[in-house]
């Protein structure tokens, strides 16, 4: 958050999940003290407006030789010059845990805590856990009990029995636990139902495997540097790394105060300078919370062997203490949110439709204005197949090069999918920043291995392509400074007429394959007021290929009337090329003109789009866009090309206005808009997860 103080390059982030939750309040928040967003780090917002590459993943391996390290279901692996490891830890399972883990489903480590969390929840309403006898918390540490008087607040007239060995904790905790009617017995008696494993911590595997050298329970030893021994690029810290002329147990409180010395320590490590020591106290405070029988919230203050409490006063510095570390992250986000327009990204950053219908008026090219097809023929045959064509990107819409490839291509295709075609092979444009050639080819590496992960699967090929270095004076936001552009190329098998966007038939149905919003999410999260939930949904259903609903649909090819792919201009003007086109071809045959009715209620949206535009965020490209209303009944056109269908329960003004923003939102890998009879519309919705939005009518 402080640029002249950030090393120059590329600083990537590597989490298993967008957000992390803050164990200080996890057991706040199984008691109900907490609602779950009160807790959470957003890591990505953190991410973007630090200008950083933000990467979700589970690490497999470190590569010490090589300086990569792995990612789950993602190649190549990633390359550094320096890493920072605080990867937290695992429980330490013994091999009893191991066995009643295996042969019990209703026994659950507590981490990773979001799990954990989503379990235990599970079972406020699972009748089976009454009569499972009782639900059982494994562990003798703080941590343990605290869990243990939280689940108590949570569950007040269940058995809770706490398996712990009792001579580990003091009487003033076994006082506690018999008033709060939790049972505590030695591990493993006569278990039955139920458990919460909250046992000890330990490195995880991977970081053992790496060649670094760690102690027992495989945390990093290093220098009083933060340096891993004999290891100057890898630095490590809190519950994976310890010092080893300092050994001090895993707690937040060590890893807190870790993080100033291993911020200043990098930042000299890159500059060359001298590293500077540091010694952690020996002894940490620990307020450990509690509820008594009267739902008081009170804790404990432990220091070393001295123990207090418990008390309300103590609780209230323990939340006072707990909320303003989230504070912290909470003000460093809001700092830089300005009211100032930022210009939106992905297929939002397309010229306007009425600039790019001028240019091409201009310039002669009549057959783009009249018929406006999502990839161009380049070679058609009905005997022999047509082959196809088509070029599509935008500036980068994530600061993950590798998903930005995918997703870049997956859009690019989508032209390809919405002819029928399927994907043959690919040549990219890719313009890189003016950085070191090392960095370059790194970040290279990434977006080529994005772009084949979405090929591939469908048999296409990266054929080829070229490189730009950037001429811009400025490097800000290094993940964003890359731009993908994509060539594709495509082939509609003989027997089969490409689809295009003019044949819409009278009685035809209107279907849609996934919903629409992520012009005006991408937007708000750009102004930092979208949860990373709804972004981790977003890029969910943007990653994922739709090369198999389009092959879904090749056995009834022929019944296929028309189809496009909803993107920058939103459904509406998507809606309107096709009725336009369709028109231009009527008018020829003398045939009556045709008009679209669409079911308000039916568009599907993107989990989290509605509440925005409810909201009043939306896409910088929207405006532009709203030219479509003009084609709309209730916008007092007179002959309207669209109009809404009556409905059984008609929506309200405010639902009405969200559908409006809705229709002319921007998409990137948006959905494919198909028209076809009732019989196979009926089928498609039967076994896929298509939706009828509309249908086609008689002007």
């Amino acid at each position: 958050m402080k640029p002249h103080l950030k090393p120059k390059g590329l600083i990537t982030l590597i989490n298993r999940s967008s957000t992390t939750i803050y164990s200080g309040m996890f057991p706040g928040l199984l008691s109900g003290s907490y609602k779950l967003r009160e807790i959470l780090i957003d890591l990505r917002q953190l991410a973007d407006k630090a200008g950083v590459s933000f990467i979700v993943g589970e690490i497999s391996s470190l590569d010490l030789c090589q300086n990569k390290i792995s990612v789950e279901g993602r190649l190549p692996s990633i390359g550094f010059s320096k890493i920072s490891l605080d990867v937290g830890s695992v429980n330490s399972l013994s091999e009893d845990h191991l066995r009643i883990i295996n042969n019990n489903k209703f026994v659950l480590p507590i981490r990773p805590f979001r799990k954990a969390y989503e379990w235990i929840k599970r079972l406020d309403s699972d009748p089976r856990l009454d009569q499972l006898h009782s639900f059982n918390v494994i562990g003798s540490g703080l941590s343990a009990i605290e869990i243990a008087f939280a689940l108590r607040q949570r569950w007040p007239n269940r058995k809770l029995i706490l398996q712990a060995f009792p001579n580990k904790f003091n009487q003033r905790f076994k006082h506690a636990l018999q008033l709060s009617k939790i049972e505590v017995s030695y591990p493993m008696n006569n278990f039955k139902g139920p458990a919460l494993i909250c046992t000890g911590s330990k490195a995880p595997k991977w970081l053992q495997d790496s060649g670094l050298r760690v102690n027992t329970s495989g945390r990093v030893l290093t220098n009083s540097c933060l340096n891993a021994i004999d290891r100057p690029n890898v630095f490590a810290v809190g519950d994976c790394g310890v010092i080893s002329s300092d050994w001090r147990p895993p707690s937040g409180v060590w890893a807190v105060r870790a993080a100033l010395p291993l911020a200043r320590n990098i930042e000299r490590s890159f500059a060359g300078k001298r590293l500077i020591d540091w010694k952690p106290q020996l002894l940490a405070m620990q307020l450990v919370g509690g509820w008594n029988s009267k739902t008081f919230k009170e804790a404990w203050f432990v220091w070393g062997p001295f123990t207090f409490g418990p008390h309300d006063l103590l609780w209230r510095l323990k939340e006072h203490i707990d909320k303003k570390f989230m504070r912290g992250f909470h003000e460093k986000l809001n700092m830089q949110v300005s009211d100032q327009i930022i210009a939106c990204r992905g297929c939002a950053a397309k010229v306007a439709a009425q600039p790019l219908q001028a240019a091409l008026k201009a310039a002669e090219i009549v057959d783009a204005d009249s018929y406006p097809e999502d990839a161009s023929l380049v070679m058609s045959s009905f005997e022999a197949g047509s082959w196809l064509q088509s070029i599509d990107g935008f500036p980068a819409l994530v600061n993950d090069f590798w998903l930005n490839g995918r997703i870049t291509t997956l859009h690019a295709c989508s032209d390809l999918w919405a002819r029928g075609a399927s994907v043959v092979s690919a040549q990219a444009l890719i313009t890189l920043p003016a950085i070191h050639e090392s960095l370059q080819e790194e970040i290279l590496g990434q977006c080529l291995a994005g772009i084949k992960s979405a090929l591939e699967p469908q048999g296409a090929k990266l054929i080829g392509g070229h490189t730009f270095e950037s001429r811009s004076s400025q490097v800000n936001n290094l993940p964003r400074e890359v731009e993908v552009s994509l060539s594709i190329n495509g082939f509609v098998q003989s027997g089969i007429v490409p689809w295009g966007k003019g044949g819409l038939k009278p009685g035809d149905k209107i279907l849609i394959s996934r919903g629409l919003g992520s012009g005006v999410i991408f937007a708000a999260a750009m102004k930092g007021v979208v949860p990373s939930e709804i972004i981790d949904r977003t890029l969910s259903q943007l990653s994922q290929s739709q090369h198999l609903v389009m092959n879904s649909l090749l056995s009834n090819a022929s019944l296929i009337n028309a189809c496009t792919d909803i993107t920058g201009f939103g459904l509406l003007g998507h809606l309107v090329e096709m009725i336009q086109s369709t028109n231009s071809n009527r008018s020829k045959l003398a045939l009556s003109l045709i008009t679209i009715k669409l079911f308000a209620s039916a568009i599907p949206s993107l989990y989290g789009a509605k509440e925005l535009l409810k909201a009043g965020y939306s896409s910088t490209f929207a405006p532009s866009n709203r030219h479509a209303w003009y084609f709309l009944k209730q916008n007092g056109q007179s002959s309207p090309l669209i109009n809404f269908a009556p409905e059984k329960i008609a929506l309200d003004e405010n639902q009405m206005r969200v559908v409006m923003e809705l229709l002319v939102d921007p998409q990137t890998c948006g959905p494919l808009l198909l028209s076809c009879d009732s019989k196979i519309a009926a089928e498609l919705v039967k076994r896929y997860e298509w939706q009828i939005i509309g249908y086609v009518d008689l002007d």
